[in-house]
């Protein structure tokens, strides 16, 4: 799979479907998958931001570039206590690549051991890939892998790798991640609802490399799942600037800030469900990833925000792009998460 990341920062195992299939516009990718066509099937047109948007992300950057930072460190130490210096990372495409690849980079700074690093796709209803997986088992035993996310919103993806992985015995379904707001796993940087700064943006801080795709007429039995390199918008790459942003953070020092969050994150959206009538779950994307994630790539209906974040700057770039696309702010008292995306339900449109 052709990337703009070095090789020696992430093997992509994914198959390169550039120029097979034409992304969809917002709207339209909406009504297909509140239909019932697999989101999978389909890939969005890349939002190009605009410059108050990209002056909110630099911002963004510049602000939580320590706070993002604290995380990664924190969460290699947990790595190297719990795992041991041998562990084989395996990020989750697309959000998961630049935390592997700064976990990569603070572990070989700090304990001066250079872990293999991989990314595979692993898709909501339709599992992990498996041929991915038969791929490192060839290499790797099982016990060694761990894999690699950017956050946790609810922990959708977390079920669904503890689904996928009851198939490889020995495999562990931990997950390690920036932030995990839900409470959910023990492996993670922070349970604060922080901003990791990749979520500001699409492939272009990404790699240039597409969210993942699956579809039989363009996904062989035995081919990874798919992705699309964005070539055109090489001027426009942001992934190594963001990682030296960070990298310029990294201390020995990490302090673990006190969590907030209460026990258990799935129960405050089943709340927010029952509260705003909405009977499909995955229509609702809490924490700062997932909201920013709605507000760029499905149709937002509306974004609440937590009480206390009032002209929060960790929110800047969320109320710029709620004012861009003319999406409603409702303040909402929330525990775990600093703000919530709410996708619109198609049929009411």
């Amino acid at each position: 799979m052709k990337t703009s990341y070095r090789k020696e920062d992430v093997e992509l195992l994914l198959k390169d479907i550039t120029g097979l299939v034409a992304p969809q516009p917002t709207q339209e990718r909406e009504k297909l998958i509140q239909s019932g066509r697999h989101y999978c099937e389909m890939l969005p047109v890349e939002y190009t931001p605009s410059p108050a948007y990209m002056h909110a992300y630099e911002e963004a950057l510049e602000l939580f570039a320590g706070p993002s930072a604290q995380a990664v460190g924190l969460l290699a130490d947990k790595i190297i206590q719990q795992k041991g210096p041998d562990t084989v990372l395996v990020s989750l495409a697309r959000a998961g690549i630049p935390a592997g690849i700064l976990l990569k980079r603070y572990l070989k700074w700090r304990y001066r051991v250079t872990l293999p690093h991989y990314s595979i796709s692993i898709i909501r209803g339709r599992g992990i890939d498996q041929n991915a997986m038969h791929y490192l088992l060839e290499r790797y035993a099982p016990g060694k892998l761990l894999f690699v996310d950017g956050w946790i919103g609810k922990g959708a993806i977390l079920k669904e790798l503890k689904k996928s992985v009851a198939a490889f015995p020995g495999v562990s379904a931990d997950i390690a991640v920036l932030a995990d707001p839900a409470n959910v796993t023990r492996l993670c940087g922070t349970h604060e609802d922080i901003l990791i700064p990749s979520a500001c943006l699409n492939c272009t801080v990404s790699g240039l490399i597409s969210r993942t795709f699956l579809r039989d007429d363009i996904i062989g039995a035995s081919d990874f799942h798919g992705a699309v390199y964005y070539g055109e918008l090489k001027e426009n790459d942001l992934s190594y600037p963001f990682i030296h942003a960070i990298e310029k953070h990294f201390t020995a020092q990490n302090t673990q800030a006190p969590s907030t969050a209460c026990a258990d994150g799935w129960k405050e959206v089943m709340g927010i469900a029952s509260t705003f009538g909405i009977s499909n779950i995955h229509l609702i994307k809490p924490g700062i990833g997932e909201t920013t994630r709605v507000l760029l790539r499905r149709v937002p209906w509306r974004i609440l925000v937590n009480e206390t974040e009032k002209g929060s700057p960790a929110l800047r770039h969320i109320f710029k792009l709620a004012e861009e696309k003319q999406v409603p702010v409702q303040y909402y008292p929330m525990q775990n998460y600093k703000c919530c995306g709410l996708i619109k339900q198609m049929a009411d449109t």
